[in-house]
């Protein structure tokens, strides 16, 4: 699932595209109508066939106010997007709103994006056309949108609108997927009520997903509920996937308990916090340099919360700067390492900068100028921690925790820290005793495939209880970024299947593994079958039908003879020949205690205790053998 966010000058025609592009107003307050001005958060959707994929996908769209005094509206709708449609009107060109709302997508870092040349219907003139894409571009190359793609529309003819759906697929198509971290949090950005429903929240959902019936809690300082019911783009469903679109119905929540800035999250996953670790970037055309403890207004995700800098390292930052920063937030916020942030001065209005989040959780304030602190801060700028760690472990699954420290190029210290954080959030599962290491992403890849697995296999063999486990073993290969698909260890193996029957996806024994709640099913006839053969089995009990003639007896249905053995109601032994496991016990045990009296048994002796066949005693003692309960001297048998 992908989201798209809107930008851009007052009147430049945002709503007017996406309504275009959509067919949805994204305009929902009766004032954002009379007065044809995007005041708050608009929504829609369109359906993009993005390169690869046989069948479109639903992308989501974010239509931010333009207007000055609704930029706080507009950051609260550009985090976590995956793309913006910068939009330029032809006949004005580059406005102060465009620069603000440009520099506000840079300092996120908006993954990728292109600008809509829109209202280009009512110019005339392909020199002035040229002339304003000239200007576009000299904005642009300082920035994360340099050689962003500029497409000419009209949203009143619809000229254009193919060149830029298609424009955006290919942007869109060459984003990586986004990553589930197991820690799903939702932004409240819009909350509202519905008759016989109860409280709605919606928002861009990052770092994991929700299903249905899911226990959440609002953070900081909101009541715990339960998921009732989750809609993407108006469509009910059962879960919905990182980085997409959801309106989240819950139980148990008040309309009035809970405000927009504050985030849905599975219980335990996630803590709020006052101070913060950041970088920050100045912005070049800031009214005058950032100075130690000045008040400014912090923005990240929906929400916006006063805080005071703390300027580390320097004296003072001056426009165009960038260095380090410890926010003290004027009360808790929800945040983790790599979220982006702005800061902005509250009076005038005016945006200073903006960085990334290093740590949420500082231990302790540090002095201003502490070379250690800033050292720290440099070495987590290359990247948090427990984010180097889960990639090292993608990339090289299975490492110990040595050589998981080891190749991720943290120092002991803080990768214990980050390993202890990731096994508190659930993100990395351990094997073989504790030995080996998993990362969530590729155990829940490796549960997602064994499911898929014995599903087929299900299908194709309904008669069988499952899947031979050594069968699953080497059908299932476990493959990092910088390794080669293989097998996963004995015991490691041994380890996550006893995971899997926890979490209750599957169910297992000592031969074979099969699906939760999948039950064998047999017709009529061959229920029939199955009793006619047991039947000659039991009026037989040491000289039972061979293999062709048990084949007969069940309608040449070698299914069925297997799930006879798989359940255990005939045992196969040496030679292809069937006893029922009863009667294989009793034989056994007449066996060993004729041995025992008589210091050995021979082949003849056992057929004529059994009064059967040369090929019926010959098959029993070499199980016995190969069972290690006896061992060959000659012609005869010896108890081991």
């Amino acid at each position: 699932m992908r989201v798209i966010a809107t930008a851009g000058h007052v009147d430049h025609g945002k709503s007017s595209l996406v309504q275009a592009l959509s067919g949805i107003n994204p305009d929902r307050l009766a004032e954002e109508k009379t007065r044809g001005l995007t005041i708050d958060l608009g929504f829609a959707w369109i359906e993009l066939p993005l390169p690869g994929q046989e069948t479109p996908e639903s992308i989501g769209i974010v239509d931010v106010p333009g207007h000055i005094d609704f930029i706080k509206n507009m950051l609260a709708g550009v985090g976590s997007v995956d793309a913006a449609v910068l939009v330029i009107a032809a006949d004005e060109g580059v406005m102060p709103q465009t620069r603000e709302h440009l520099a506000i997508l840079d300092l996120m870092a908006v993954p990728t994006g292109l600008v809509a040349l829109t209202k280009a219907d009512l110019i005339d003139d392909p020199e002035w056309l040229e002339l304003v894409e000239l200007e576009v571009h000299e904005l642009l190359e300082t920035t994360r949108l340099a050689n962003a793609p500029i497409v000419r529309v009209s949203a009143h003819t619809g000229a254009g609108l193919d060149d830029l759906r298609a424009a955006l697929a290919g942007l869109l198509g060459e984003l990586p997927p986004r990553r589930d971290r197991a820690r799903p949090r939702l932004p409240i950005d819009r909350i509202f009520s519905i008759p016989g429903f109860g409280t709605i929240v919606t928002g861009t959902l990052s770092d994991g997903h929700f299903a249905v019936g899911d226990p959440v809690e609002i953070l900081p300082d909101g009541p715990g509920g339960r998921i009732r019911g989750i809609q993407s783009h108006n469509t009910a469903i059962q879960r919905s996937a990182p980085g997409s679109r959801a309106a989240i119905n819950l139980s148990g929540v008040a309309v009035d308990e809970i405000q927009r800035g504050q985030v849905v999250v599975k219980p335990g996953t996630l803590r709020a916090t006052k101070l913060l670790d950041v970088s920050f970037r100045l912005l070049p055309d800031a009214p005058k340099p950032l100075v130690h403890n000045l008040q400014v207004d912090f923005f990240s995700g929906a929400s916006e919360t006063p805080a005071h800098v703390r300027l580390l390292g320097v004296e003072e930052f001056s426009p165009g700067a960038d260095g380090w920063l410890q926010l003290r937030l004027g009360r808790p916020v929800l945040v983790a390492a790599g979220d982006r942030y702005i800061l902005r001065q509250p009076s005038p209005s005016a945006t200073l900068g903006g960085g990334e989040v290093l740590d949420p959780h500082p231990r302790r304030r540090y002095r201003r100028m502490d070379p250690t602190a800033i050292e720290r801060l440099t070495t987590l700028a290359a990247g948090a921690p427990d984010e180097i760690l889960l990639q090292t472990l993608e990339r090289a699954p299975l490492l110990s925790v040595p050589d998981l420290i080891g190749q991720s190029g943290l120092g002991t210290e803080p990768g214990q820290e980050a390993l202890a954080g990731l096994e508190a959030a659930g993100l990395i599962t351990r094997l073989d005793n504790g030995r080996l290491l998993l990362a969530h992403t590729t155990h829940a890849s490796l549960l997602d495939n064994l499911a898929a697995l014995l599903a087929v296999y299900h299908t194709a063999h309904p008669l069988r209880q499952g899947m031979a486990r050594g069968e699953v073993r080497s059908r299932l290969r476990v493959k990092g970024g910088n390794t080669a698909a293989g097998e996963l260890p004995l015991r490691a193996f041994n380890d996550w299947v006893e995971q899997a029957v926890t979490a209750g996806l599957i169910q297992a024994n000592d031969g074979v593994l099969w699906l939760a709640g999948h039950q064998i099913h047999y017709s009529e006839q061959q229920s029939q079958a199955m009793e006619r053969t047991l039947a000659a089995y039991a009026a037989a009990p040491f000289s039972p039908p061979n293999a062709g003639d048990t084949l007969a007896l069940l309608g040449n249905d070698e299914e069925l003879l297997e799930a006879l053995v798989e359940q255990n109601l005939l045992l196969r032994i040496s030679g292809g020949v069937y006893f029922r496991p009863d009667d294989f016990d009793t034989a056994i045990e007449r066996i060993a205690a004729f041995a025992q009296e008589n210091g050995s048994v021979t082949l003849a002796q056992t057929r004529d205790l059994f009064d059967t066949s040369r090929k019926y005693a010959q098959a029993l003692l070499e199980e016995m053998d190969a069972r290690r309960m006896t061992r060959r001297v000659g012609d005869e048998r010896v108890l081991r």
